[in-house]
């Protein structure tokens, strides 16, 4: 049971290596797999973060601007529900699943059963630097494996607190946390693991799926790409307005599944640029840079990067920045050419680029003519407009008449595909992820039926009856 004043955060002089052993050789103890080891893991956790809630949402407005209530609404809140739905379920989740077994092999039982995958590496991003961090640990230790985690260094002020809170929590021999730049995670990926979790961008999961590959490593890659938003005539525009104007520009537009463009009909263009920008001034008031309630882009890299893409096309509205804060506001841009980086990169950032398209054969068309997004946005009234545009597009997830909200919900599972992602994680599919599904069959010695051995002479008809 951890318990007690730990110190799990790596020092600088990172032993990958040595901290890979240490690990293994505990979990080869077979300590973590009784349901009460895992229990007791989540309890403390839960208990440990709940004492640094304070600290947490001070560094989530450090790093990113979050106010108190964004940051509980997208990311403290969650993992509270996260953790007791681990809790609740993990005994339910360890139970082998009943399966049927053919009459060939009769008496028989099949079953699939769940081991624990072992020492696991959950590579965590910058723009939910939290969430995105003890989501995966619960799943681990909910699994009954043991884990290294490597957040941000672009969001310093929630590293810190990880480290002294998982520190606090746990062994390294059960979590242990490595603080430090990209050196400290090419250190890590060279070694072997059971596991790497990262969530992050396309580039770099395909840099992680390289090094896992060496090792064969399994691997959850949850990351990005261009999750578009298709608007039908009979959609209800002030509402569609309001809660993509949300989605794009909480956290400053640093989500992985915020609205990444927009496909409209060119005459509703000007009447949905009106109803965002009323919308903005219903959030931030006039003036965001003012509202405790409106993020900063993370870094100054990142804030050129927003402010290069705003190039591609006209501004409706917004624009206005500040890089010695690191300031950009809700913006809306039109007219930008598809083959521009506004309309082929993952923007990152407070950008609403608006694409004509005079129907939804044409958006369909435009949606399955790039990479599947990570996400998939749908608004319109006629419910057939919906269905179409669910089973004639391929994305890692999808909600209609709203943004993002799908990521909330714990018994789905939240991951991508193509691109966009490998794997899923939340609820059961996060115990999922970090366990081997073993295929078990349970046979007596009583009743050896001669049927499936040598000589088959004459039994051909008897196997195609019973096969």
């Amino acid at each position: 049971m951890a318990q007690g004043a730990r110190l799990a955060a790596v020092p600088p002089s990172l032993d990958a290596k040595a901290l890979v052993e240490k690990q293994r050789a505990y979990f080869e103890t077979r300590v973590t797999l009784p349901l009460q080891w895992r229990r007791e893991q989540l309890q403390v956790l839960e208990r440990t973060v709940r004492k640094y809630e304070a600290e947490i949402l001070a560094a989530l407005r450090s790093d990113l601007n979050k106010s108190p209530e964004e940051a509980y609404l997208t990311e403290v809140g969650s993992i509270y529900g996260e953790v007791r739905t681990a809790l609740k379920n993990v005994k339910s989740w360890m139970k082998p699943r009943k399966g049927s077994a053919p009459l060939v092999i009769q008496p028989a039982r099949a079953y699939q059963y769940s081991d624990p995958l072992g020492v696991t590496l959950i590579i965590a991003p910058w723009n939910y630097p939290y969430q995105l961090s003890i989501a995966p640990l619960i799943g681990a230790l909910a699994a009954g494996c043991t884990a290294v985690l490597k957040p941000s260094e672009l969001a310093p002020a929630t590293s810190a607190v990880l480290a002294r809170l998982l520190g606090e929590a746990f062994p390294p021999e059960v979590v242990a946390v490595v603080e430090g730049d990209a050196k400290a995670s090419q250190a890590l990926l060279a070694e072997r693991w059971d596991l790497i979790f990262f969530t992050g961008g396309t580039a770099v999961g395909r840099v992680v799926a390289e090094a896992a590959a060496k090792h064969l490593t399994p691997t959850v890659l949850e990351l990005g790409g261009k999750s578009p938003c298709i608007i039908d005539r009979s959609a209800d525009l002030e509402v569609t307005a309001r809660r993509i104007a949300w989605g794009k520009y909480v956290n400053a537009g640093q989500t992985c599944i915020a609205p990444d463009y927009v496909l409209i009909p060119p005459d509703l263009k000007e009447r949905f640029t009106g109803l965002v920008r009323k919308a903005v001034q219903e959030f931030y008031g006039k003036d965001p840079r003012a509202s405790s309630d409106y993020g900063r882009i993370i870094s100054a890299r990142h804030f050129e990067r927003v402010s290069a893409l705003a190039k591609d096309g006209t501004v409706a509205f917004g624009g206005e920045r500040d890089a010695d804060s690191r300031y950009f506001s809700p913006t809306v841009i039109t007219d930008a050419p598809v083959t521009s980086p506004l309309m082929q990169d993952e923007i990152f950032g407070p950008l609403l680029p608006l694409v004509d398209c005079g129907s939804i054969d044409e958006a369909i068309r435009f949606v399955r003519s790039r990479p599947k997004p990570l996400a998939l946005y749908s608004f319109a009234s006629d419910a057939a407009v919906h269905e179409r545009v669910l089973t004639e597009t391929s994305s890692g997830g999808a909600v209609t008449n709203d943004v993002c909200v799908h990521f909330a919900v714990e018994g789905l599972p939240f991951g991508g595909v193509g691109e966009s992602g490998l794997g899923g994680y939340h609820g059961q599919a996060s115990f999922d992820a970090f366990s081997h599904k073993k295929s078990v069959v349970k046979r007596p010695f009583a009743l050896d039926m001669k049927l499936r051995y040598p000589p088959y002479s004459g039994k051909l008809s008897l196997f195609k009856r019973f096969l």
